[in-house]
C-alpha cells in the first residue's frame, strides 16, 4: 500500500469521541515508513487539518464528506451547500432540527444532531437533491455530485497514487463510497454492518485499537 485513508470519527476514536493513542503511534509508524496517511471525514476542514498535524499524518485531507479538500497548501470547495441548505429550510418547517455545533464552519453541507432519526429525515427529503448519511454523531446533509470516494481519488491524484493502491479504513455509512474502490478495505470491529460486508478485513478490536491493528498486521509489524 503506498498511502492509508482513514475515517476520523468512530475509527480511530471511540464512541466519546476520544482519540486512541495506539492509533496514533500505528498512524505515525506508517508516516516514519514512508506511507503518508490521509484524514477522510464528515468533520470541518480546521478540525481534520488540527487532527492531521497532530497526529503527523502528512497526506492532506478531505472534509465535511468530500464536498472539501486540502491539497497542497490549498483549500477547495467541491459541495454545494445551497442544495443542504433548501433541505434544511424544508426540514425545519416539520420537524425540530437542529445544526451541530460549529455550523457556521461548515461550507459545503449541513450537519445536523440526531434528535429526528435518519430514516424521517431521508423520506422528508426524498425530492431533493441530497444525500442524507448517518454516521452515528451526525446526520449530514450532502451535495450527492461529490462524496468521500470521489475527492479521495482527486487528492490522490494529486500525488500520483492510485485507489488500488490505498488502504482503507472506516466504520460508517459515509465511509461506504471511499472504502469499496480502495485497494484494501478496512471496516473496524464496531462498523455498521454494510462496511463489514464489503471489506477485505474486519478488525478483531474497534475503533483506534482496530485500526491499529490493521495498520501493524497489513505493513507487517
Amino acid at each position: 500500500m503506498r498511502a492509508i485513508a482513514v475515517d476520523i470519527d468512530g475509527t480511530i476514536t471511540d464512541k466519546k469521541r476520544r482519540l486512541s493513542l495506539e492509533a496514533v503511534k500505528a498512524l505515525r509508524g506508517a508516516e516514519e515508513a514512508g506511507v503518508p496517511v490521509i484524514m477522510v471525514t464528515g468533520n470541518i476542514l480546521c478540525f481534520a487539518m488540527a487532527t492531521s498535524v497532530l497526529i503527523g499524518a502528512s497526506g492532506g485531507v478531505v472534509a465535511e464528506n468530500g464536498g472539501v479538500l486540502h491539497i497542497n497548501d490549498e483549500v477547495r470547495v467541491l459541495g454545494d451547500i445551497s442544495k443542504a441548505e433548501m433541505a434544511y429550510s424544508h426540514l425545519k418547517g416539520i420537524y425540530p432540527v437542529r445544526k451541530v455545533q460549529f455550523s457556521d464552519l461548515r461550507v459545503s453541507e449541513i450537519a445536523l444532531t440526531r434528535d429526528v432519526p435518519a430514516d424521517t429525515v431521508r423520506e422528508a427529503l426524498r425530492d431533493f437533491d441530497v444525500e442524507v448519511y448517518d454516521t452515528g454523531f451526525a446526520i449530514h446533509l450532502t451535495d450527492p455530485s461529490v462524496n468521500k470516494g470521489s475527492s479521495l481519488e482527486i487528492l490522490l491524484g494529486s500525488m500520483g497514487i492510485e485507489m488500488e493502491d490505498v488502504m482503507a479504513i472506516g466504520d460508517s455509512e459515509n465511509d461506504l463510497e471511499f472504502i469499496e474502490d480502495a485497494g484494501f478495505r478496512v471496516a473496524v470491529a464496531n462498523a455498521d454492518p454494510e462496511l463489514r460486508e464489503m471489506a477485505d478485513y474486519v478488525t478483531s478490536a474497534a475503533h483506534g485499537e482496530g485500526v491499529a491493528e490493521a495498520v501493524r498486521r497489513f505493513m507487517g509489524w
